[in-house]
């Protein structure tokens, strides 16, 4: 029988390192995974999915990532019960993950946590910024601006079309 789960998410909250009377380290934490389509108002819905994660990889996680940080975490479900303070059974069900991954680099993160402190601040705009910058580094287009670019290869969009004619022989193919 295969019992495999692979999550690919943002974290909720900081995972809570905490550690066994015999000293094992174990992490809890929860990742939210966006569901691949959108409910009636079109919005996309996440699922919050509850992990536990044990010793040294626990310590590790537990250094290395933060609240929003996307990470991908590779484990099996396990359902667990407890009876609570007022007697009753309590049923847990959450995977217990035993690899995973960081999926962007610390500056990345530590931007996308910053987003989330200031997500009500207005945004900042300078006037040397612009947001139709060229992904390629060259100067962007303005419709508004009466600026001539350069033709320098090294700041030309490579895919744009300026009509002329490509050459291709069929010893370029791969096929």
């Amino acid at each position: 029988m295969i019992n495999r789960t692979v999550l690919v998410g943002r974290l909720t909250r900081d995972p809570d390192l905490r550690y066994t009377a015999s000293g094992a380290a174990v992490a809890t934490f929860t990742v939210a995974v966006n569901r691949q389509f959108t409910n009636a108002s079109g919005e996309r819905e996440a699922d919050f999915i509850n992990c536990v994660i044990w010793r040294k990889a626990a310590e590790n996680f537990a250094n290395f990532t933060h609240k929003g940080s996307l990470i991908g975490v590779d484990g099996r479900i396990q359902t667990r019960s407890y009876d609570n303070q007022q007697g009753t059974r309590v049923y847990v069900t959450e995977v217990v993950v035993e690899n995973f991954s960081l999926l962007e680099s610390k500056s990345q993160s530590s931007q996308q946590q910053g987003n989330a402190n200031n997500q009500s601040s207005a945004p900042q705009s300078s006037s040397s910024s612009n947001n139709n910058a060229n992904p390629f580094g060259g100067a962007s287009s303005n419709n508004n601006s009466n600026t001539t670019q350069s033709n320098d290869s090294a700041t030309v969009d490579p895919f744009a079309n300026n009509g002329q004619q490509i050459d291709i022989s069929d010893d370029d193919l791969p096929f």
